[in-house]
């Protein structure tokens, strides 16, 4: 997989090659997908420093991922997947079928299947087993709540939901995934962690991903999520740790994310 080696070559790399991500929720129908995408191209030209996803809701998808067949440097998600391969499980999808439906990388764990679909630490467990047995990348989704926050549990909340991700997986698949420092008080508030917080939060990421996996965790991006926009995207990106943006809201007008994705980096 393409993708496989791009996150090797990263890893190589003393300068940053970021990843865009973006989280489409439940906007953007088929009919204006296509020419979201038209749009988008329109404003983001082929960039050799960097890559940018794009998480489409199920329906959606395919009219996005077959308006820029001829860009490899952009990739396509699914939003969410059950934890098992098949079964009596009405309005859900697998992550065969998700890769099969030409899918490369999966969300677990955002905030909102957490808080408002209820879904457990255990099952993000087993949607992150499922994704990898499919070949899926998952891109995990850990963060805490404002309470959390003011209680001084950020570390340990966070730590606790990358820990129990990656519970059923053997380790030597970790460095196959992505993971994104998403604060639940800042996501689609207008608030965000300054700088100097996602960097805190990254770090600590980032050493309990050495404890799991050794040396290879420094080719595991982290990523940052939480009302990123246009203004504040070049801050954070060149924060220590953070290797790329998940971001929501901002990603659904297709100029304002390109200039997003077009942001200047520096070393």
């Amino acid at each position: 997989m393409w993708f496989l080696f791009f996150l090797s070559f990263l890893s190589r790399l003393s300068v940053k090659r970021p990843l865009f991500a973006a989280n489409w929720k439940l906007h953007i129908a088929p009919i204006d997908a296509s020419a979201f995408m038209r749009s988008f191209l329109a404003h983001y030209g082929r960039h050799q420093d960097r890559s940018v996803l794009f998480f489409p809701s199920a329906l959606a998808f395919h009219a996005a991922i077959d308006a820029v067949k001829e860009r490899s440097d952009i990739s396509f998600g699914v939003q969410n997947i059950h934890w098992e391969d098949k079964g009596a499980f009405t309005g859900e999808n697998s992550a065969a079928i998700a890769r099969s439906a030409g899918a490369r990388l999966v969300l677990v764990g955002h905030s909102e299947r957490r808080h408002v679909f209820g879904e457990t630490e255990e099952e993000t467990g087993l949607k992150v087993a499922a994704a990898v047995r499919a070949g899926l990348i998952p891109l995990i989704c850990v963060g805490e709540t404002l309470d959390q926050r003011e209680a001084g549990d950020t570390e340990t909340v966070v730590l606790r939901q990358l820990r129990a991700a990656v519970a059923k997986i053997d380790a030597s698949k970790i460095d196959d995934a992505l993971i994104a420092y998403e604060p639940v008080w800042a996501i689609g508030t207008g608030r965000n962690a300054t700088p100097e917080d996602a960097s805190a939060v990254h770090a600590a990421i980032a050493d309990e991903l050495k404890v799991l996996v050794g040396q290879r965790s420094s080719g595991i991006p982290i990523l940052y999520g939480g009302s990123v926009n246009r203004g504040n995207a070049g801050a954070l990106l060149a924060a220590p740790g953070v290797d790329g943006l998940l971001v929501g809201g901002a990603s659904l007008d297709a100029e304002g994310w390109a200039t997003i994705c077009n942001t200047t980096l520096t070393s």
